[in-house]
């Protein structure tokens, strides 16, 4: 036996909504954005492999990798059902960039956890896993969000409520809109992305943020789309974040003139995102990024719309 999972990239904080929104990204043309985990039946010890275009971006033994992170915290949580892992090796096939915004440690962990799962007949509720994704990513941020995770693993929006037994929520989400998602090719740390917000911040950004969430929320769910695209702003993070990005302003003016509703950073950045509504321009946009914002032969650019189905098992090989 053997399994297969995917698990697509998110965009985290989606500017109005920091530690608490997310959304799952598909590129219009088919692109698996997102990592893949192989699980396979051995007879010999347990084994990880990397593949994948950023494989070389991770590290050599794979007692340091955050998928075997996941091997070993998935036995436990067995253990404490009274079953056991089965024998087993495992690939992981990252296509990720890590640094990059687009969640990629959250995809290896998302992944890892669903193949594990399916592997051993759904032995975990959605629930469990999604307690389990939150632990594992805190070992990296330092602390628990769901804000990738959630949308990563459930799928389209989620709002990270993480109260009364509740990990996330679904938004309903505007089907027409078209996330012109870019990543310049540089990588941006999270630890210095968080490094650099300000300790304390004034009541009046505090209300403003509490607003606009709120907003966005309502407007989400009563289909208000005007309103709730002037609800995407930040206030929190990307006010210092944006010094990080080489070249943001000028992405945030020109996307403006091609009609975008809304521009931000996705995540901790550098990746940067552009809500369009018409095609032709998000098209035309696309091509921009290309031209003046994505740096070197790593970055790349993807229309998407979001991704309804999050992390799924897609096949038996990679």
């Amino acid at each position: 036996m053997s399994v297969v999972a995917y698990a697509p990239a998110s965009t985290a904080n989606v500017s109005v909504g920091f530690d608490v929104l997310g959304a799952a990204l598909a590129p219009l043309d088919g692109t698996l954005l997102g990592d893949r985990v192989f699980v396979g039946e051995t007879e010999g010890d347990f084994n990880l492999v990397n593949t994948g275009p950023f494989a070389h971006k991770l590290p050599d033994d794979f007692t340091q990798n955050i998928v075997y992170d996941c091997y070993v915290a998935y036995g436990k949580a067995l253990a404490k059902k009274g079953l056991r892992l089965k024998p087993l090796v495992m690939t992981l096939e990252k296509n990720l960039p890590v640094g990059s915004g687009l969640g990629s440690s959250a995809t290896s962990i998302v992944a890892a956890f669903v193949a594990l799962n399916a592997f051993h007949d759904e032995a975990m509720s959605e629930h469990e896993l999604t307690l389990l994704m939150g632990e594992l990513e805190g070992q990296i941020s330092g602390s628990v969000h769901y804000d990738n995770v959630a949308p990563c693993h459930l799928g389209g929006m989620q709002l990270v409520l993480d109260e009364a037994g509740v990990v996330s929520q679904s938004l309903p989400v505007f089907d027409d809109w078209y996330w012109v998602v870019c990543y310049p090719g540089i990588a941006v740390s999270t630890s210095a992305a968080r490094a650099i917000l300000p300790a304390q911040y004034r009541r009046q950004d505090c209300l403003a943020y509490g607003r606009r969430l709120a907003g966005f929320v309502h407007a989400s769910h009563t289909g208000q789309e005007k309103v709730a695209a002037a609800m995407l702003k930040d206030v929190i993070a990307e006010p210092y974040r944006a010094q990080l990005i080489p070249g943001f302003n000028e992405v945030r003016e020109h996307a403006a003139t091609m009609g975008a509703l809304a521009t931000g950073i996705s995540g901790s950045g550098p990746t940067v995102f552009c809500v369009m509504k018409d095609l032709h321009q998000a098209e035309k946009l696309k091509t921009w990024l290309a031209e003046h914002f994505i740096q070197n032969q790593d970055g790349f650019c993807h229309i998407c719309k979001l991704d309804a189905q999050g992390a799924r098992v897609t096949g038996t090989e990679l």
